[in-house]
Protein backbone atom coordinates (compact mmCIF):
# COMPACT_ATOMS: atom_id res chain seq x y z
CA UNK A 1 0.00 0.00 0.00
CA UNK A 2 3.39 2.67 0.19
CA UNK A 3 2.30 3.92 -3.30
CA UNK A 4 -1.46 4.16 -2.53
CA UNK A 5 -0.72 6.05 1.15
CA UNK A 6 1.18 8.22 -0.98
CA UNK A 7 -1.80 10.16 -1.68
CA UNK A 8 -2.46 11.04 2.12
CA UNK A 9 -1.29 14.53 1.51
CA UNK A 10 -3.43 15.26 -1.31
CA UNK A 11 -6.41 14.98 1.32
CA UNK A 12 -7.50 17.43 3.79
CA UNK A 13 -7.88 14.87 6.47
CA UNK A 14 -7.33 15.44 9.90
CA UNK A 15 -3.50 13.78 10.26
CA UNK A 16 -4.02 12.78 13.49
CA UNK A 17 -7.31 10.62 12.76
CA UNK A 18 -7.30 6.77 11.37
CA UNK A 19 -10.46 7.73 9.02
CA UNK A 20 -11.43 4.11 7.77
CA UNK A 21 -14.91 5.54 7.09
CA UNK A 22 -14.72 6.99 3.65
CA UNK A 23 -18.30 5.18 2.84
CA UNK A 24 -20.06 7.36 5.25
CA UNK A 25 -19.24 10.56 4.05
CA UNK A 26 -16.12 10.33 1.99
CA UNK A 27 -12.99 12.86 1.80
CA UNK A 28 -12.32 15.03 -0.83
CA UNK A 29 -8.82 15.67 -2.25
CA UNK A 30 -7.47 19.56 -1.47
CA UNK A 31 -7.30 20.16 -5.91
CA UNK A 32 -10.79 19.14 -5.66
CA UNK A 33 -12.04 21.08 -2.63
CA UNK A 34 -9.97 24.36 -3.95
CA UNK A 35 -11.59 24.06 -7.58
CA UNK A 36 -15.36 23.39 -5.48
CA UNK A 37 -14.58 27.06 -3.57
CA UNK A 38 -13.03 28.57 -6.82
CA UNK A 39 -16.61 28.39 -7.83
CA UNK A 40 -18.40 29.25 -4.93
CA UNK A 41 -16.49 32.50 -5.52
CA UNK A 42 -17.23 33.08 -9.05
CA UNK A 43 -20.65 32.89 -7.77
CA UNK A 44 -20.63 35.19 -5.40
CA UNK A 45 -18.75 37.95 -7.78
CA UNK A 46 -21.46 38.37 -10.16
CA UNK A 47 -24.39 36.00 -8.90
CA UNK A 48 -26.66 37.05 -11.52
CA UNK A 49 -24.30 36.51 -14.25
CA UNK A 50 -24.15 32.87 -13.47
CA UNK A 51 -26.98 32.04 -12.00
CA UNK A 52 -29.09 34.07 -14.78
CA UNK A 53 -27.52 33.67 -17.85
CA UNK A 54 -24.43 31.04 -17.58
CA UNK A 55 -26.32 28.56 -15.59
CA UNK A 56 -27.35 26.21 -18.30
CA UNK A 57 -23.91 26.00 -20.42
CA UNK A 58 -21.90 25.59 -16.94
CA UNK A 59 -24.06 22.50 -15.82
CA UNK A 60 -24.27 21.33 -19.56
CA UNK A 61 -20.12 21.18 -19.40
CA UNK A 62 -20.77 19.91 -15.88
CA UNK A 63 -23.18 16.77 -17.30
CA UNK A 64 -21.21 15.76 -19.74
CA UNK A 65 -18.16 14.34 -18.09
CA UNK A 66 -19.97 12.57 -15.97
CA UNK A 67 -21.99 10.94 -18.18
CA UNK A 68 -19.22 9.63 -19.96
CA UNK A 69 -17.86 8.50 -16.39
CA UNK A 70 -21.25 6.37 -16.65
CA UNK A 71 -21.73 5.56 -20.00
CA UNK A 72 -24.78 7.36 -20.92
CA UNK A 73 -25.99 10.53 -22.60
CA UNK A 74 -26.01 14.14 -21.16
CA UNK A 75 -29.82 14.03 -21.20
CA UNK A 76 -30.61 11.14 -19.31
CA UNK A 77 -28.52 12.15 -15.81
CA UNK A 78 -29.06 14.88 -13.74
CA UNK A 79 -26.98 15.80 -11.05
CA UNK A 80 -28.74 15.29 -7.02
CA UNK A 81 -27.82 16.59 -3.97
CA UNK A 82 -27.71 12.78 -2.94
CA UNK A 83 -28.50 9.59 -3.61
CA UNK A 84 -31.28 9.55 -1.30
CA UNK A 85 -32.68 12.56 -2.94
CA UNK A 86 -32.42 11.14 -6.18
CA UNK A 87 -34.25 7.95 -5.17
CA UNK A 88 -36.94 10.06 -3.63
CA UNK A 89 -37.52 11.85 -6.83
CA UNK A 90 -38.33 8.47 -8.60
CA UNK A 91 -40.20 6.60 -5.36
CA UNK A 92 -42.74 9.58 -4.77
CA UNK A 93 -43.15 9.87 -8.53
CA UNK A 94 -44.24 6.26 -9.20
CA UNK A 95 -47.97 5.61 -8.58
CA UNK A 96 -48.29 2.82 -6.05
CA UNK A 97 -51.68 1.04 -5.81
CA UNK A 98 -53.71 -0.90 -2.89
CA UNK A 99 -52.25 -4.40 -3.44
CA UNK A 100 -49.21 -3.25 -4.99
CA UNK A 101 -45.48 -4.69 -3.93
CA UNK A 102 -42.23 -2.90 -3.93
CA UNK A 103 -39.64 -5.79 -3.55
CA UNK A 104 -36.01 -5.70 -1.78
CA UNK A 105 -33.57 -6.54 0.59
CA UNK A 106 -33.17 -6.78 4.34
CA UNK A 107 -29.75 -5.59 3.57
CA UNK A 108 -30.70 -1.97 2.33
CA UNK A 109 -29.93 1.30 3.86
CA UNK A 110 -32.10 2.52 6.27
CA UNK A 111 -32.97 5.80 4.76
CA UNK A 112 -34.38 4.32 1.59
CA UNK A 113 -36.33 1.49 3.67
CA UNK A 114 -38.14 4.03 5.43
CA UNK A 115 -38.95 5.84 2.38
CA UNK A 116 -40.61 3.06 0.96
CA UNK A 117 -42.28 1.88 4.20
CA UNK A 118 -43.87 6.04 4.12
CA UNK A 119 -44.91 5.88 0.46
CA UNK A 120 -46.42 2.30 0.87
CA UNK A 121 -48.10 2.66 3.45
CA UNK A 122 -50.15 5.93 1.70
CA UNK A 123 -50.75 4.09 -0.57
CA UNK A 124 -51.74 0.38 0.69
CA UNK A 125 -49.37 -0.94 -0.76
CA UNK A 126 -46.64 -3.42 0.33
CA UNK A 127 -42.71 -2.73 0.97
CA UNK A 128 -40.97 -6.48 1.04
CA UNK A 129 -37.45 -6.82 2.62
CA UNK A 130 -36.70 -10.41 1.22
CA UNK A 131 -34.23 -12.28 3.93
CA UNK A 132 -31.46 -13.23 1.39
CA UNK A 133 -29.42 -16.99 2.35
CA UNK A 134 -26.95 -16.57 5.40
CA UNK A 135 -24.31 -16.90 4.21
CA UNK A 136 -24.44 -15.93 0.37
CA UNK A 137 -22.47 -18.55 -1.67
CA UNK A 138 -23.01 -16.68 -5.45
CA UNK A 139 -24.42 -14.29 -7.40
CA UNK A 140 -26.39 -17.05 -8.85
CA UNK A 141 -27.95 -17.96 -5.41
CA UNK A 142 -28.29 -14.13 -4.72
CA UNK A 143 -30.48 -14.13 -8.36
CA UNK A 144 -32.34 -16.87 -7.74
CA UNK A 145 -33.64 -15.73 -4.25
CA UNK A 146 -34.86 -12.57 -4.96
CA UNK A 147 -36.55 -13.90 -8.29
CA UNK A 148 -38.45 -16.52 -6.08
CA UNK A 149 -39.87 -13.93 -4.39
CA UNK A 150 -41.36 -12.14 -7.51
CA UNK A 151 -45.10 -12.12 -7.54
CA UNK A 152 -47.82 -10.48 -10.40
CA UNK A 153 -48.23 -8.04 -7.62
CA UNK A 154 -44.66 -7.27 -7.60
CA UNK A 155 -44.41 -3.53 -9.54
CA UNK A 156 -40.74 -2.83 -8.90
CA UNK A 157 -37.93 -3.59 -7.46
CA UNK A 158 -35.45 -1.96 -5.16
CA UNK A 159 -32.13 -3.02 -4.78
CA UNK A 160 -28.61 -1.58 -3.46
CA UNK A 161 -25.90 -1.89 -6.37
CA UNK A 162 -23.23 -2.28 -2.81
CA UNK A 163 -25.37 -2.56 0.33
CA UNK A 164 -24.55 0.48 3.25
CA UNK A 165 -25.27 -2.02 5.98
CA UNK A 166 -23.33 -5.21 4.81
CA UNK A 167 -21.26 -4.30 1.98
CA UNK A 168 -22.11 -6.46 -0.02
CA UNK A 169 -22.41 -6.61 -4.42
CA UNK A 170 -24.86 -7.09 -5.91
CA UNK A 171 -25.73 -8.67 -9.37
CA UNK A 172 -28.57 -5.92 -10.61
CA UNK A 173 -27.40 -6.58 -14.05
CA UNK A 174 -29.34 -9.84 -13.75
CA UNK A 175 -31.60 -8.56 -12.20
CA UNK A 176 -32.96 -5.95 -14.37
CA UNK A 177 -32.38 -7.87 -16.99
CA UNK A 178 -35.56 -10.68 -15.97
CA UNK A 179 -37.51 -7.60 -14.49
CA UNK A 180 -37.24 -5.55 -17.79
CA UNK A 181 -38.79 -9.27 -19.12
CA UNK A 182 -41.24 -9.25 -16.49
CA UNK A 183 -42.59 -5.86 -16.94
CA UNK A 184 -41.21 -4.79 -13.19
CA UNK A 185 -39.39 -1.08 -12.88
CA UNK A 186 -35.97 -0.98 -11.40
CA UNK A 187 -34.78 1.35 -9.27
CA UNK A 188 -31.19 1.52 -8.19
CA UNK A 189 -29.55 2.38 -5.16
CA UNK A 190 -25.99 3.02 -6.34
CA UNK A 191 -24.96 5.15 -3.70
CA UNK A 192 -21.64 3.18 -2.91
CA UNK A 193 -20.55 2.42 -6.63
CA UNK A 194 -19.14 5.37 -8.56
CA UNK A 195 -15.51 5.64 -7.87
CA UNK A 196 -15.65 2.24 -6.28
CA UNK A 197 -16.31 -0.54 -8.60
CA UNK A 198 -16.29 -0.10 -13.04
CA UNK A 199 -19.89 1.62 -13.67
CA UNK A 200 -21.12 1.02 -17.11
CA UNK A 201 -25.16 2.15 -16.66
CA UNK A 202 -26.19 1.54 -20.44
CA UNK A 203 -24.88 -2.26 -19.30
CA UNK A 204 -26.58 -2.61 -16.18
CA UNK A 205 -29.99 -1.17 -18.11
CA UNK A 206 -31.51 -0.18 -15.02
CA UNK A 207 -34.89 1.84 -15.43
CA UNK A 208 -33.70 4.40 -12.63
CA UNK A 209 -30.08 4.90 -10.99
CA UNK A 210 -29.05 7.41 -8.12
CA UNK A 211 -25.68 7.39 -7.25
CA UNK A 212 -23.06 9.64 -5.09
CA UNK A 213 -20.29 11.50 -6.54
CA UNK A 214 -19.24 12.88 -2.80
CA UNK A 215 -18.45 8.75 -2.23
CA UNK A 216 -16.13 7.02 -3.81
CA UNK A 217 -15.56 9.71 -6.59
CA UNK A 218 -14.25 12.26 -4.09
CA UNK A 219 -16.22 15.09 -5.11
CA UNK A 220 -17.50 17.71 -2.76
CA UNK A 221 -20.38 16.76 -0.59
CA UNK A 222 -23.53 17.40 -2.05
CA UNK A 223 -22.92 16.12 -5.61
CA UNK A 224 -24.90 12.89 -6.43
CA UNK A 225 -27.06 11.87 -9.61
CA UNK A 226 -29.81 10.52 -10.27
CA UNK A 227 -30.50 8.49 -14.15
CA UNK A 228 -33.43 7.79 -16.03
CA UNK A 229 -33.43 5.40 -19.10
CA UNK A 230 -35.20 8.13 -22.21
CA UNK A 231 -37.95 5.63 -22.62
CA UNK A 232 -38.88 6.10 -18.47
CA UNK A 233 -38.24 9.72 -17.92
CA UNK A 234 -41.93 10.96 -18.71
CA UNK A 235 -42.41 8.92 -15.62
CA UNK A 236 -40.55 10.92 -13.42
CA UNK A 237 -42.18 13.83 -11.65
CA UNK A 238 -40.14 17.25 -10.30
CA UNK A 239 -39.60 16.71 -6.40
CA UNK A 240 -39.47 20.92 -6.25
CA UNK A 241 -41.61 22.38 -9.27
CA UNK A 242 -39.76 25.51 -10.21
CA UNK A 243 -39.22 27.49 -13.40
CA UNK A 244 -38.18 24.31 -15.10
CA UNK A 245 -41.40 22.84 -15.21
CA UNK A 246 -43.10 25.00 -17.83
CA UNK A 247 -39.48 26.46 -19.62
CA UNK A 248 -39.43 26.84 -23.20
CA UNK A 249 -36.95 23.53 -23.12
CA UNK A 250 -33.47 25.31 -23.00
CA UNK A 251 -31.95 22.20 -22.38
CA UNK A 252 -33.15 20.09 -25.31
CA UNK A 253 -34.43 18.08 -22.54
CA UNK A 254 -37.74 18.48 -20.24
CA UNK A 255 -36.18 15.72 -17.95
CA UNK A 256 -33.32 17.96 -17.35
CA UNK A 257 -35.77 21.01 -17.12
CA UNK A 258 -37.97 19.70 -15.02
CA UNK A 259 -34.85 18.47 -12.31
CA UNK A 260 -32.07 20.73 -12.73
CA UNK A 261 -32.76 24.57 -11.74
CA UNK A 262 -34.20 24.05 -8.61
CA UNK A 263 -33.72 27.97 -7.58
CA UNK A 264 -31.35 29.95 -6.30
CA UNK A 265 -28.52 27.28 -4.37
CA UNK A 266 -25.29 26.67 -4.18
CA UNK A 267 -24.55 24.61 -7.34
CA UNK A 268 -20.81 24.22 -6.59
CA UNK A 269 -20.43 20.68 -5.94
CA UNK A 270 -21.79 19.98 -9.27
CA UNK A 271 -19.48 21.78 -10.99
CA UNK A 272 -16.87 20.87 -8.66
CA UNK A 273 -17.55 16.90 -10.23
CA UNK A 274 -15.53 17.04 -13.27
CA UNK A 275 -12.22 18.18 -11.54
CA UNK A 276 -12.73 15.24 -9.19
CA UNK A 277 -13.08 12.65 -12.35
CA UNK A 278 -10.14 13.81 -13.65
CA UNK A 279 -8.23 13.22 -10.39
CA UNK A 280 -9.12 10.10 -10.48
CA UNK A 281 -7.80 9.92 -14.11
CA UNK A 282 -4.74 11.64 -13.12
CA UNK A 283 -3.73 9.28 -10.21
CA UNK A 284 -4.48 6.24 -11.87
CA UNK A 285 -7.36 5.36 -9.96
CA UNK A 286 -7.78 1.71 -11.11
CA UNK A 287 -3.99 0.74 -9.53
CA UNK A 288 -4.95 2.40 -6.58
CA UNK A 289 -8.51 0.55 -6.02
CA UNK A 290 -6.86 -2.40 -6.70
CA UNK A 291 -4.37 -1.52 -3.84
CA UNK A 292 -7.39 -0.53 -1.20
CA UNK A 293 -9.30 -3.95 -2.59
CA UNK A 294 -6.34 -6.22 -1.53
CA UNK A 295 -5.89 -4.35 2.01
CA UNK A 296 -9.86 -4.45 2.82
CA UNK A 297 -9.67 -8.51 2.20
CA UNK A 298 -6.62 -8.41 4.63
CA UNK A 299 -8.66 -6.40 6.80
CA UNK A 300 -11.60 -8.57 7.11
CA UNK A 301 -9.81 -11.87 7.03
CA UNK A 302 -8.05 -10.69 10.28
CA UNK A 303 -10.96 -9.40 12.00
CA UNK A 304 -13.27 -12.43 11.01
CA UNK A 305 -10.02 -14.81 12.12
CA UNK A 306 -9.86 -13.10 15.47
CA UNK A 307 -13.35 -13.03 16.37
CA UNK A 308 -13.82 -16.73 15.21
CA UNK A 309 -16.77 -15.59 13.50
CA UNK A 310 -18.36 -16.07 9.71
CA UNK A 311 -18.48 -13.20 7.44
CA UNK A 312 -21.96 -12.70 5.28
CA UNK A 313 -20.48 -13.88 1.87
CA UNK A 314 -18.42 -16.98 1.29
CA UNK A 315 -15.64 -16.78 -1.00
CA UNK A 316 -17.12 -18.14 -3.84
CA UNK A 317 -19.47 -14.94 -3.75
CA UNK A 318 -17.71 -11.98 -5.38
CA UNK A 319 -17.18 -9.20 -3.09
CA UNK A 320 -13.88 -7.10 -4.90
CA UNK A 321 -14.74 -3.81 -3.07
CA UNK A 322 -12.71 -1.62 -1.12
CA UNK A 323 -15.43 -1.25 1.55
CA UNK A 324 -15.87 -4.73 3.60
CA UNK A 325 -17.47 -5.81 6.88
CA UNK A 326 -16.50 -8.48 9.51
CA UNK A 327 -18.22 -9.74 12.45
CA UNK A 328 -17.41 -8.39 15.81
CA UNK A 329 -17.83 -10.77 19.08
CA UNK A 330 -20.81 -9.27 21.07
CA UNK A 331 -21.00 -5.40 22.46
CA UNK A 332 -22.82 -2.35 21.86
CA UNK A 333 -21.91 -1.13 19.19
CA UNK A 334 -22.62 2.56 19.53
CA UNK A 335 -19.81 2.20 22.66
CA UNK A 336 -17.53 0.75 21.27
CA UNK A 337 -17.34 3.27 18.21
CA UNK A 338 -17.00 5.69 21.00
CA UNK A 339 -13.89 4.12 22.45
CA UNK A 340 -12.51 3.43 19.11
CA UNK A 341 -12.21 7.23 18.65
CA UNK A 342 -11.66 8.40 22.31
CA UNK A 343 -8.56 6.07 22.50
CA UNK A 344 -7.50 5.18 19.33
CA UNK A 345 -8.63 7.98 17.19
CA UNK A 346 -9.77 5.84 14.83
CA UNK A 347 -12.94 6.98 13.08
CA UNK A 348 -14.95 3.40 12.08
CA UNK A 349 -18.60 2.74 11.75
CA UNK A 350 -20.07 -0.44 13.96
CA UNK A 351 -23.66 -1.56 12.74
CA UNK A 352 -25.80 -3.89 14.66
CA UNK A 353 -27.32 -5.63 12.03
CA UNK A 354 -29.70 -8.86 11.96
CA UNK A 355 -29.16 -9.24 15.98
CA UNK A 356 -25.49 -9.09 15.55
CA UNK A 357 -22.58 -6.68 15.35
CA UNK A 358 -20.44 -5.88 12.51
CA UNK A 359 -17.82 -3.54 11.45
CA UNK A 360 -17.13 -2.00 8.48
CA UNK A 361 -13.91 -0.94 6.99
CA UNK A 362 -13.23 1.45 4.41
CA UNK A 363 -10.03 1.81 2.67
CA UNK A 364 -9.13 4.66 0.68
CA UNK A 365 -5.86 6.09 -0.80
CA UNK A 366 -4.90 7.77 1.85
CA UNK A 367 -5.13 4.45 4.31
CA UNK A 368 -1.98 2.48 5.12
CA UNK A 369 -1.48 -1.28 6.39
CA UNK A 370 -0.55 0.27 9.41
CA UNK A 371 -4.37 1.79 10.01
CA UNK A 372 -5.13 -1.77 9.75
CA UNK A 373 -2.47 -2.74 12.42
CA UNK A 374 -3.68 -0.20 15.13
CA UNK A 375 -7.41 -0.81 14.33
CA UNK A 376 -6.80 -4.57 15.27
CA UNK A 377 -4.65 -3.34 18.36
CA UNK A 378 -7.81 -1.43 19.44
CA UNK A 379 -10.26 -4.04 18.74
CA UNK A 380 -7.77 -6.42 21.05
CA UNK A 381 -7.97 -4.00 23.57
CA UNK A 382 -11.47 -2.73 23.82
CA UNK A 383 -13.24 -6.58 23.05
CA UNK A 384 -11.15 -8.01 24.81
Amino acid sequence: MSSTNSLRDQFLLDPNIIYLNHGSFGATPRSVFEKYQAWQLELEREPVEFLGRRFNDLMRAAREPLAAYLNVQPDEVVYVSNATTGLNVVARSLQLKPGDEVLSTNHEYGALDRTWRFLCGKAGATYINHQLPDPLESHDQFSESMWGRVTDRTRMIFLSHITSPTALLFPIEEICRRARSAGILTIIDGAHAPGQIPLDLKTIDADFYSGNCHKWMCAPKGSGFLYARKDRQHLVEPLIVSWGYESDNPSGSMFIDHHEWLGTRDYAAYLATPTAIEFMAQHDWAKVQRECRSLAHEAQRRITEWCGLAALNLDSYPHDLQMLTAPLLPCDPVSTQGKLFERYQIEIPLVAWDNRQWIRVSIQAYNSANNVDRLLIALRDILK
